[in-house]
C-alpha cells in the first residue's frame, strides 16, 4: 500500500492563522507601550530620595558664591554706617524730665465713708495735669498720710514706717494713677515712742470726724477726704 498524500488546508486556514499571530504581536506590544506611558511608579519616585541628590549637587556650584565673592572686599562700606546709625537718634524724641509739682495733683482716696468694725484703708490718687511727659518718685520714701480729727492729728505714717523704698514712674500728660496696696489704719493714735507698744490709744468713735490728708514728695493734698468712726 503506498502513503496517503498529505491534507493541505485552505488558503482561508492559512489566514486565520496570519491573523491571529498579528493579533498576539500587537497584543505584546501594545503591553510594552503601556508600561512605557503609564509609569503608576512615577509619582513615587518623585519622593524617593534619589531625586534629592540633583538640587543637592547644584547646591555646592552655588555655595562658593559666598565664600569666595568679592562681597569681603566691600565690607568696609558698612563702617560708614555710623552716619545713618547717628540721624535715628537725632530724631528721637528728649527723655522725660522729672515733673513739676505744680502739674502733679494728688487726692487722698478711703475705702468708704462711715467704719464701726471693719478695715480702714488708705490710697493715693496721683494725676499729671501737664501737657508733657515726666518722671516721679512714688515709693514709699516720699508718702505720708496723716489723720487729724480738728486741730489734733492722730496718726502719720511716717511715724513708724519701715523699709521706705523708691519707685521711679514717668507719667504720661494727663495720665492718673492710683497705689495699688491700700495702707491700713489700725484707729490708733501714733508716736515714734510707741511703734511697739500694743497699748496705744484708740481713736474715740461714737460719730466722730476724721480727715486724711496724703503728701507725695512735693506735693501736698490739696483737700482732705472726711470719713466717721462709730
Amino acid at each position: 500500500m503506498g502513503s496517503q498524500p498529505r491534507r493541505r488546508h485552505s488558503p482561508a486556514v492559512y489566514r486565520r492563522r496570519r491573523i491571529a499571530v498579528l493579533l498576539i504581536a500587537l497584543l505584546v506590544v501594545a503591553g510594552v507601550v503601556w508600561a512605557v506611558i503609564a509609569q503608576p511608579w512615577r509619582g513615587l519616585a518623585d519622593l524617593l530620595p534619589q531625586s534629592a541628590p540633583e538640587p543637592t549637587a547644584s547646591a555646592p556650584a552655588s555655595s562658593p558664591r559666598p565664600t569666595g565673592s568679592p562681597t569681603p572686599t566691600e565690607s568696609p562700606a558698612p563702617t560708614e554706617s555710623p552716619e545713618p546709625s547717628e540721624s535715628p537718634d537725632d530724631g528721637e524724641p528728649p527723655a522725660p524730665q522729672p515733673c513739676d509739682p505744680h502739674v502733679i495733683e494728688v487726692v487722698p482716696l478711703i475705702n468708704g465713708e462711715r467704719f464701726r468694725t471693719r478695715p480702714i484703708e488708705f490710697s493715693i490718687q496721683l494725676t499729671n495735669t501737664g501737657s508733657v511727659d515726666c518722671t516721679m518718685n512714688v515709693g514709699t520714701s516720699v508718702q505720708q498720710f496723716v489723720v487729724t480729727s480738728g486741730t489734733d492729728t492722730w496718726w502719720r505714717s511716717t511715724d513708724c514706717q519701715r523699709e521706705p523704698s523708691d519707685m521711679v514712674v514717668t507719667l504720661a500728660a494727663g495720665q492718673t494713677v492710683t497705689s495699688a496696696e491700700p495702707l491700713v489704719w489700725d484707729r490708733t493714735r501714733s508716736s515714734v515712742d510707741t511703734c511697739d507698744s500694743e497699748n496705744r490709744p484708740r481713736a474715740p468713735g461714737g460719730g466722730a470726724t476724721y480727715h486724711l490728708k496724703v503728701r507725695v514728695g512735693e506735693v501736698e493734698s490739696a483737700s482732705m477726704t472726711r470719713f466717721f468712726l462709730y
